[in-house]
């Protein structure tokens, strides 16, 4: 059986899955409601706006680092004989794919040059958590699709 980078990092795929993330990302963030949500919806307007298609310029930069993140549990969904969909298993496990997937962002945060956007991570990264794992199921219903 194929890893989860073969699959999702391959030619055939690669377009399909930046173009999917960035959309979930969209969608996860116009969800966002109250004060935490305005927020959110704020900075990622202003990040939008500083850089038309970063969003998806990131997903592409960071993909490999990304799967790389949820590797280890394709590996035990696919150990365990596939029991249940890895919907289900990414989802049942959501808040440790949240914090391995954060791992990645905060690695590259601290790496940005750019103060504003800088600055923007470091006001949400407080409610990254909550966020990410809220968004994880989606983010299972999406890599589903091509596992």
């Amino acid at each position: 059986m194929s890893s989860l980078q073969e699959i999702l990092c391959s030619e055939a795929n690669r377009a399909n899955v930046v173009q999917d993330a960035t959309r979930l990302v969209d969608q996860e963030v116009d969800q966002k409601s109250g004060l935490t949500g305005l927020a959110v919806k704020t900075a990622y307007k202003v990040v939008c706006k500083l850089k038309p298609g970063l969003v998806a310029e990131v997903v592409d930069n960071l993909l490999e680092r990304f799967v790389t993140q949820v590797e280890p549990f394709f590996a035990e969904w696919v150990t365990s004989g596939k029991r249940e969909t890895f919907e289900g298993f990414l989802t049942a496990r959501k808040n440790r794919v949240a914090n391995a997937l954060l791992s990645v962002t905060d690695e590259r945060a601290r790496a940005v040059q750019n103060t504003t956007l800088k600055k923007s991570y470091e006001t949400l990264r407080p409610h990254g958590e909550k966020h990410v794992e809220a968004a994880v199921p989606g983010l299972a219903k999406m890599l589903a699709r091509y596992v």
